[in-house]
């Protein structure tokens, strides 16, 4: 009897499907993987076989009905299910499911022909049953529980990329604000330096704006330009606008002077979005009329450009976690905790690297490392 050879040549068969399935490019299938596969589906089988055999009728309760009807409540559709889920959390695909299965009832065959087993039609009519209702709760629930996560993943990724649209958004209109105040209420010409804060806010937004109007178009990101400048003269772009920030906050800018043979070579608009992020986070958690302070300067190959502030440090384990995407610390909500994860995905576009160096009880450093421009390099 088939449930008989199956008890008796169980290990066997566990064995010869998990080489079945080794041969197999890009599996790589272990023992752990197939705990819940085979084994299972094994014992199930049996049962079934010996259920059939004894005409008690329970055998369609373990394996289901002909046809699948009612699969999804048999048993050995339950845990084919579970083993689908099982197979896409180790990131299988559908295929490779349905030959787990296939590979199985290969094995039994080529065992029975090597031994010599009879079977009987029925038990081979059985056999093909559980196969086929197995592999279609398998099938069924991997596929199901794909279109949840890859429904899921992309959600997140159109929020994710919306918010990052509508931080650099509202970072550049608040600064156009903070000019326009400063303005009015210093009676200021519009030809003047905080005249020119406004104007680059505005084209801030209508960059950003143009490019997320190119993005619906094209469902594709638009190509960054990088270009070669001045480091001075970009951390003194970037002084002026922040200096608006830090009066508002009352505290202590400090920016150093750079040397002005430094350059780098970057796409500018990202970068300077980047180092604007940096210090608007400074000007938010660092203690009132204490220091923020912008140094930059070279080293090697490399330019450093840092922002200290005087926050009173991180709480431990806390450095990495202010990278991650809507991660907000402190009890100011304001914003959307997506200020550093901005500012470390424009510096890596361009090579770079930003750290952050925590002084317990003082405050941290943030820190933007990017490759020094030679013009033999």
């Amino acid at each position: 009897m088939m449930h008989d050879f199956l008890a008796n040549n169980r290990n066997d068969l566990i064995a010869r499907c998990t080489a079945k399935v080794a041969e197999r490019p890009k599996r790589n299938a272990t023992p752990r993987q197939l705990e819940n596969g085979v084994p299972m589906f094994l014992e199930q089988l049996q049962r079934t076989l010996e259920a059939e055999f004894d005409g008690d009728g329970d055998g369609e309760k373990i394996s289901g009905a002909s046809g699948g009807d009612g699969t999804a409540l048999s048993e050995m559709g339950i845990s084919a299910a579970a083993h689908g889920k099982q197979l896409l959390d180790l990131e299988y695909t559908v295929d490779q499911v349905v030959h787990d299965y296939g590979d199985l009832c290969q094995a039994i065959t080529d065992l029975a022909f090597e031994r010599d087993a009879p079977f009987a039609t029925d038990e081979f009519r059985i056999l093909n049953r559980c196969l086929d209702n197995a592999i279609a709760s398998a099938v069924t629930e991997f596929s199901s529980q794909r279109d949840t996560v890859l429904a899921q993943k992309q959600s997140i990724d159109v929020n994710e990329q919306l918010g990052f649209f509508m931080h650099e958004l509202r970072n550049s209109l608040n600064t156009a604000k903070l000019a326009a105040a400063a303005l009015e209420t210093g009676n200021l010409s519009i030809s003047g330096a905080t005249g020119s804060v406004l104007k680059r806010s505005h084209e801030a937004m209508r960059i950003l704006i143009d490019r997320s109007l190119v993005e619906v178009r094209a469902k594709s990101e638009q190509a960054a330009q990088s270009a070669i400048f001045s480091l001075a003269d970009f951390i003194n772009e970037a002084a002026e606008a922040a200096g608006l920030e830090a009066n508002k906050q009352e505290c202590v800018f400090i920016v150093a002077p750079v040397d002005t043979l430094l350059r780098i070579n970057a796409n500018r608009a990202l970068l300077l979005g980047a180092l604007a992020n940096l210090l608007q986070n400074a000007f938010k958690f660092t203690r009132h009329h204490t220091e923020v302070t912008l140094t930059a300067y070279g080293h090697a190959d490399r330019v450093f450009i840092d922002v200290q502030d005087h926050c009173g440090g991180l709480p431990p384990g806390n450095a990495e976690k202010m990278f991650v995407p809507f991660t907000q610390r402190g009890d100011d909500k304001t914003g959307l905790g997506l200020g550093l994860t901005i500012a470390r995905q424009s510096i890596t576009a361009d090579g770079g690297f930003l750290t952050v160096k925590d002084a317990p009880g003082s405050g941290c450093t943030f820190s933007i490392n990017l490759p020094r421009y030679s013009p033999q390099s």
